[in-house]
């Protein structure tokens, strides 16, 4: 009796050699005295199968970024921090990546939003001289990975756009090691690099663009702690355009008075999906049984969380930002075109329902939020953690979610059941868009023509003076925003 379904593939060879063959040993063994290795053995350590067939930009990304040993900085299952294809959707829908799969582009964006350094060549500006220096400086090191999208055909295999890790190098033979993540259909394989840059140098029919290969290392410094980009809403294009493109030109178009006439011709034109465009990072987790525990490590990051956020209020660029949105004729418009939801009940009951998306694995489904409330733990002298608690119910359960909060508190009483007790110190719309502003780059501000002017706005968002940690957190700000206009 037949079998429904496919049983993998064979290997068309050559042009590949199979890894596990007699000839794919010989040629790992001398690649390994070569010093050409070195990239495979923490790759191999966390190589995975794909769990979706079109998640093979997702698979081989998860596998790097745990390679990297870079932290989610939220559970994937249980207590566990751990990078999962399902947790990589801040570029975009997981069920629309399993149905059409997953431009260069948005891979790199969720490299990017991951927390790694991401360097992105497209074939088309680069050349194959270039990409072997590459392979072979990455297959030396244990600390840089090239992940390469490419078509199939090239290699007579199956299928046709196509992502996975490269596991090493022989110098000898000019061989690649793709560890492809399709395990189910081909084994890992050694292909000649030359051909394997033909099938980069390919077209995306989908996008219309050139694949390419992309090099994933850790950060030299801490990723955001408060606040991201996100493109995982497609409006994030207009949104980048606007900040980067055509901010410039409307400040060298209105003849500005003053500072305030500035940062209002800036809000005043900002896109109407802008809220979907910058984030302020909760870190959710699920409850346990016993009730909650924040470990010293949460609170620690808290505790970060809350100094940044008040250097990000002592700045004089918030101080303008404030009176600009407090300001009742210029406020309603400003605050209409970006969305204000800055109440803590709102806050809460948001970012507590998307935490049950990815704590359950459900990304798809609705959640609501049947109840919150607010506590403060405190342990040996430390400093209060807040930790919004919420119940969210969908069609089939519920779910208790905690969400850490940056929040500084008038006094003690947060702790009381019921109170509300709070000083507005979690990121609201004034920090976010001071944060903004102090991201975009400093020729943004070039076309004021009052020099004067333009002086007194150079020095507001000036980074030079910030402290250490408000100085990280808006340079990675701006590299975000820099990379998404060069890959829109």
């Amino acid at each position: 009796m037949a079998t429904a379904g496919l049983y993998r593939r064979v290997l068309p060879s050559p042009p590949a050699i199979d890894l596990a063959s007699s000839e794919g040993k010989k040629l790992f063994i001398e690649a390994i005295h070569n010093g050409t290795m070195e990239v495979f053995f923490k790759l191999i350590s966390y190589f995975q199968t794909q769990s979706e067939p079109a998640y093979c930009g997702l698979a081989s990304l998860s596998m790097v970024l745990n390679a990297l040993a870079i932290d989610p900085g939220r559970t994937w299952k249980g207590p566990w921090r751990w990078f999962d294809e399902s947790m990589l959707d801040c570029c975009g829908s997981l069920e629309k990546v399993k149905d059409k799969g997953i431009s260069f582009g948005k891979v790199v964006c969720l490299a990017h939003c991951a927390g790694a350094n991401v360097k992105a060549f497209r074939a088309n500006q680069s050349t194959v001289d270039e990409f072997r220096k590459y392979v072979m400086s990455c297959s030396t090191s244990d600390d840089c990975h090239i992940i390469s999208s490419y078509h199939r055909e090239a290699f007579n295999q199956t299928g046709n756009g196509h992502f996975s890790p490269i596991g090493g190098y022989h110098a000898g033979k000019d061989m690649a090691l793709i560890l492809d993540v399709a395990r189910f259909k081909y084994p890992p394989h050694w292909v000649p690099l030359t051909l394997l840059w033909k099938a980069m140098d390919t077209v995306d029919k989908a996008t219309g663009l050139h694949r390419g290969f992309m090099l994933v290392s850790r950060q030299q410094r801490a990723s955001s702690l408060l606040y991201t980009l996100s493109c995982k809403n497609e409006s994030w294009i207009g949104t980048a355009k606007y900040l980067m493109d055509d901010v410039p030109v409307l400040l060298s178009l209105y003849n500005v008075k003053d500072i305030k006439h500035v940062i209002s011709t800036v809000f005043k034109s900002l896109p109407s999906d802008f809220v979907e465009f910058i984030k302020w990072v909760a870190e959710d987790c699920r409850q346990e049984e016993g009730g909650q525990v924040v470990s010293q490590e949460e609170k620690e990051r808290a505790a970060i969380k809350v100094e940044v956020l008040k250097q990000v209020q002592e700045t004089g660029l918030y101080k303008h930002v404030m009176e600009i949105l407090s300001s009742e004729k210029s406020s309603c418009q400003i605050k209409q075109n970006i969305g204000v939801r800055d109440s803590l009940p709102h806050i809460a009951s948001s970012v507590c329902c998307q935490g049950a998306r990815f704590l359950t694995g459900n990304l798809a489904d609705r959640f609501c939020c049947r109840e919150t409330g607010v506590r403060c733990y405190t342990a040996s002298g430390d400093k209060p953690v807040t930790v919004v608690s919420g119940t969210v119910v969908n069609g089939t359960g519920e779910q208790g979610v905690d969400m850490l909060l940056p929040l500084s508190h008038k006094e003690p009483s947060c702790c009381s059941a019921g109170s509300w007790s709070y000083s507005g110190m979690h990121p609201a719309s004034i920090d976010i868009l001071t944060a903004l502003l102090l991201a975009l780059p400093p020729q943004t501000w070039m076309g004021i023509t009052d020099n004067k002017i333009l002086q007194d706005m150079s020095s507001l968002v000036s980074t030079e003076r910030l402290p250490p940690l408000l100085q990280e957190e808006i340079l990675h700000l701006r590299s975000q925003l820099t990379y998404f206009q060069e890959v829109q």
